[in-house]
């Protein structure tokens, strides 16, 4: 019964966004995750479109892995950083934030990644999805006052039993939610890894776009 009633909680967090234009799939060696990308966020959207048509995140690999928080994919961040190091002539490019109060870090959210800039601006070429879990009133009470913001009811009764990483959100944009494979992106977020969140065995995922 208890499952029963997390399963319709998440459907119904899911009906409860609009009707979105694109739909993306990760296909993994572990299985396929399709998502879907929020028009709320048409520049990320767009954007997120073009990188999967140029190849991209071809062949590409989620390799930060953190449990019970995200799974991070594409490139990691030294890779950017050293690259915009060795050749500066390039400049540093980020792409504008577009952080929606309404989109938050529930479980199975998709959000850009990013370096400490001020403008909260995404990477081209990162992104990851949220695992998070489960947090009770008083974890969300202290992470409220913790970041003097009032987190909204419906979004905290998604916290409290489907799980996310609710202190995530207003730093980074979150621009899309997986809608199949949830098991398969829970899957990936228990993968062994080593000290530095590497998965020990590669788990890598190409994209494509199954509906437009």
């Amino acid at each position: 019964m208890k499952k029963t009633i997390l399963l319709l909680l998440f459907i119904g967090t899911l009906l409860s966004v609009k009707a979105q234009s694109v739909t993306v799939r990760f296909s993994t060696n572990m299985g396929n995750i399709d998502v879907m990308l929020y028009d709320e966020t048409p520049k990320h959207r767009d954007m997120f479109v073009k990188a999967v048509k140029k190849g991209w995140y071809k062949n590409a690999q989620f390799n930060r892995v953190i449990a019970n928080f995200v799974s991070q994919g594409g490139e990691l961040d030294d890779t950017i950083l050293n690259r915009e190091k060795q050749h500066p002539e390039l400049g540093v490019k980020r792409f504008p934030a577009e952080i929606k109060a309404s989109l938050f870090h529930k479980k199975g959210a998709l959000g850009a990644g990013r370096d400490d800039n001020h403008e909260k601006a995404s990477y081209f070429t990162q992104i990851y999805f949220v695992a998070g879990k489960k947090r009770s009133d008083e974890e969300l009470d202290a992470i409220e006052k913790k970041r003097n913001r009032k987190i909204p009811a419906d979004q905290r009764e998604v916290y409290k039993t489907i799980g996310g990483t609710p202190h995530l959100d207003g730093d980074y944009t979150v621009f899309g939610e997986i809608v199949s494979g949830l098991e398969v992106a829970d899957a990936i977020n228990a993968v062994p890894t080593d000290k530095n969140d590497v998965p020990l065995k590669s788990v890598v995922f190409n994209l494509s776009i199954i509906r437009k």
